[in-house]
């Protein structure tokens, strides 16, 4: 796949873009103004000499009056940069033309158009002329025929200068263009240094180093947005890997201490012959361990995919209470040898993965079993609001659990007492099993520790025809 080209190319060729549209059309307007102006100049010197010959001919009334004009005629086109004139009598008899072109041609033409003006541009071998051609007519002598006048101002100057002016016009848009081109590039680079500043504090950013944040009023205001995401973004990056480093941490720790007592129970089976019920309660002892690892390692693995890959819910109408009475079935043997009495309130139905929801609810058993004192109860209710939210709640007596303790309850590997970390009482993994399956369900989980009695609340949205709700569910 071709790379896409940079952004300082693509706006550098924009503004180049935009100057070589931009100029040429100014520089047109601008060429054609110098033009009219010209042309305006020729058209009002040739209307001065027209004028001056009208005059003169109003005022004939014989044929020697005309050639009186002659010295007039000669006299006004002094007075003129290069101006000729010709005149064409009534009986198309020229009655006087200048030293100068030959416009006889010119009139010919003329006397084909039914124009009574006219003004052209015209040009004989050496040079170019505005020409203008009219016809008067005035009373008495000269009344029975129009003459034709034409007269012609030499226009040399006025086109050498304006050739000159397009020349230099033309190199100044250029040049202009290639300036414009040069300063949107420079313009852009200068506009990306704060993007360039960003980068670089970016690139200094390592894992020691993740407390680094971009300050969104140093940045212009149209980057305000980005320095805000990116410090959001880097906020997350430094507490999932703040987490990730302490989950290593406590990995190593939980693993530090089976693995140990492996290799001690290991060695000192290794350190003199022993009888083959030792040996075989040694064994007993090192898959105790191995079990417990082997446990840990399938809870972690299952976080992860939770973590990393979700897994897509399998949603299915499941009957909350049947599901409850299965699990305490399994732990039913357990219980009785605690001295724990299970009991189930209410009833509900919610739309769920069932193997995933029979793993949340048998870690939450197992967590209150375990945590209840002999002669307690491990009560399970189940209820259904109006607006069809199913709640589960697990309620069990025994200890209380300091509140600084409850919100870290679902943390990975957190014990309320350390102590107990090597007591067989679980991996410590439990209930962040169980909220990573809440959450996955789109749920949320609660837990309140008080008058010595704690209880997990657990409450998602139930399935599309929601049942009544439980009225024994006001003691939960």
């Amino acid at each position: 796949m071709r790379r896409p080209p940079s952004l300082a190319l693509r706006l550098t060729l924009l503004f180049g873009t935009a100057a070589a549209i931009i100029f040429p059309c100014f520089g047109w307007v601008i060429s054609r103004s110098m033009e009219k102006h010209f042309e305006a100049e020729d058209v009002a010197e040739l209307q001065v000499i027209d004028r001056a010959v009208e005059e003169g001919l109003s005022s004939t009334r014989t044929e020697n009056d005309l050639t009186s004009l002659e010295r007039r005629f000669k006299d006004l086109l002094v007075g003129h940069h290069r101006a000729s004139m010709y005149l064409l009598g009534e009986d198309k008899r020229p009655i006087y033309a200048s030293p100068g072109p030959d416009l006889s041609t010119i009139v010919q033409a003329f006397n084909q158009n039914t124009d009574s003006k006219s003004v052209h541009r015209w040009k004989d071998a050496q040079h170019s002329y505005r020409v203008m051609i009219r016809r008067v007519s005035e009373d008495g002598i000269t009344a029975r025929q129009p003459y034709i006048i034409a007269i012609a101002v030499e226009i040399d100057y006025h086109l050498q200068f304006l050739e000159h002016f397009r020349q230099t016009l033309w190199i100044v848009i250029a040049g202009s263009i290639a300036i414009m081109t040069l300063m949107g590039w420079i313009a852009v680079r200068q506009g990306h240094a704060p993007l360039r500043d960003i980068v670089a504090k970016i690139r200094r950013i390592s894992a020691n180093e993740l407390n680094t944040r971009l300050p969104p009023d140093s940045v212009p205001r149209e980057l305000t947005d980005l320095a805000v995401s990116f410090n959001e973004m880097l906020q997350r990056v430094d507490k999932a890997f703040h987490r990730l480093s302490d989950f290593n941490a406590d990995i190593a720790h939980e693993l530090r201490t089976p693995i140990a007592n492996l290799m001690t129970q290991t060695q000192v089976a290794l350190s003199r012959v022993r009888t083959i019920d030792k040996y075989r309660e040694i064994l007993y002892s090192n898959m105790e361990e191995y079990e417990r690892m082997a446990q840990m390692v399938g809870d972690m693995l299952f976080l992860a995919q939770a973590e990393n890959s979700p897994r897509k819910i399998n949603g299915a109408d499941l009957d909350l209470a049947r599901e409850v009475r299965t699990l305490f079935d399994y732990y039913e043997g357990w219980a009785e040898e605690r001295g724990v009495t299970l009991a189930l309130e209410g009833a509900a139905t919610a739309s769920g993965d069932r193997l995933m929801l029979q793993r949340a609810l048998g870690n939450l058993l197992s967590n209150a079993i375990r945590h209840t004192a002999t002669g307690g109860t491990v009560r399970v209710g189940l209820g259904t609001s109006l607006d069809g939210t199913v709640s589960i709640v697990v309620e069990n007596t025994g200890a209380e659990i300091p509140p600084a303790h409850l919100p870290k309850l679902f943390d990975r590997f957190y014990r309320v007492d350390p102590s107990r970390q090597r007591d067989g009482s679980g991996t410590g993994l439990g209930l962040a099993i169980v909220k990573s399956i809440v959450d996955a369900h789109g749920g949320n989980i609660d837990v309140v520790s008080t008058a010595g009695h704690t209880r997990f609340q657990i409450t998602f949205p139930g399935p599309s025809t929601a049942t009544a709700p439980i009225q024994g569910m006001n003691k939960y």
